[in-house]
């Protein structure tokens, strides 16, 4: 409870500096608006929405692109990552492509995409799916090698199987590194769909800071960005309260 009474505090002492800053004309009005105007801003966009799109139309729009590409990344990535961690030849064949990818930043995809599949949904999915998986796969990988190799020999000495060890001891060890690699991971799915809507969408919590952006609305600007942490934020909790769900064993972060 306490910590909760802490982040509430340096909220508000965050928001005071800001009004602060504002008031003190440090930056113009127009680079950097007063908390009042931004609120302001955030009830004229859910009223009357921003660009001919409602506010609520964009959330809706981006959170189903996050979740399509978030799940099948980790809908492929943790049985990949598994494989790769039990298995020497399947390592060698998908390492060298997955340390290629891992590097490239987001942003040089999305030409390639929007050739390849125009500016639909099906790009704006693989493009969170290419930078997230590498994160997935990798994690899933750590957690395995983590498993302590005294248990599989006390399991071996008492004749478990392979398939036994596997869902009995490694898997269960593997599971509090795939969930800190999800929660890593849902947070490079929102820069890749940001990086996806600034580029190649009408639609979408992105396209609304770029839209806005290139009006000089600032303050519609960090509207946006608010609400993409306020989600963001929000969905790496539920990956939290379901890892304290299945992974009691590890305990309550």
């Amino acid at each position: 409870m306490k910590s909760y009474w802490l982040t509430g505090a340096v909220l508000i002492i965050s928001v005071l500096i800001w009004q602060a800053v504002s008031m003190a004309g440090v930056f113009p009005p127009f680079a950097l608006p007063s908390p009042v105007a931004v609120w302001q801003s955030f009830v004229e966009i859910i009223r009357n929405g921003y660009g001919g799109q409602s506010l609520t139309g964009d959330i809706l729009i981006s959170c189903f692109r996050i979740v399509i590409g978030f799940v099948g990344a980790v809908a492929i990535g943790v049985p990949v990552g598994l494989l790769m961690s039990r298995n020497k030849i399947i390592f060698d064949l998908i390492d060298p492509l997955l340390q290629f990818v891992r590097p490239v930043p987001p942003l040089a995809y999305i030409p390639l995409l929007v050739v390849w599949f125009g500016i639909g949904e099906l790009p704006k999915a693989i493009l969170i799916l290419v930078g997230t998986i590498p994160v997935i796969i990798i994690g899933t990988m750590s957690g395995v090698k983590s498993t302590p190799p005294l248990r599989i020999a006390v399991a071996r000495t008492l004749g478990a199987t392979n398939a036994q060890i596997f869902r009995k001891i490694v898997l269960p060890s593997a599971l509090p590194e795939i969930f800190t690699s999800m929660r890593v991971g849902i947070g490079v799915a929102w820069t890749c769909l940001v990086a996806a809507e600034l580029i190649a969408a009408s639609s979408g919590l992105g396209w609304l800071v770029q839209f806005a952006g290139q009006a000089l609305q600032v303050a519609v600007v960090i509207v946006g960005i608010v609400i993409i942490g306020v989600i963001g934020y929000a969905m790496e909790l539920v990956i939290r309260k379901l890892e304290n769900w299945i992974v009691p064993w590890r305990g309550h972060d």
